[in-house]
């Protein structure tokens, strides 16, 4: 019997590794990366960590002293 290690459905949205990154930060900036993908194919666990990874670096680069 195979073991299932994977708890949550395609396409849902995983709870955010950042610390103070919201799911509501990372699905708005999924939805402007993703739209053109959206809503024929679900978004994907690597598309959610895509979103999260780029989300972090454009708040990082925000707050970089200029």
């Amino acid at each position: 019997m195979k073991k299932q290690t994977q708890t949550q459905k395609p396409g849902e949205q995983p709870q955010p590794f950042t610390p103070g990154v919201t799911k509501g930060m990372v699905r708005q900036h999924a939805y402007q990366m993703f739209r053109d993908k959206l809503p024929d194919h679900p978004l994907t666990l690597e598309d959610w960590v895509l979103a999260e990874k780029d989300l972090v670096a454009s708040l990082d680069a925000d707050n970089m002293p200029k």
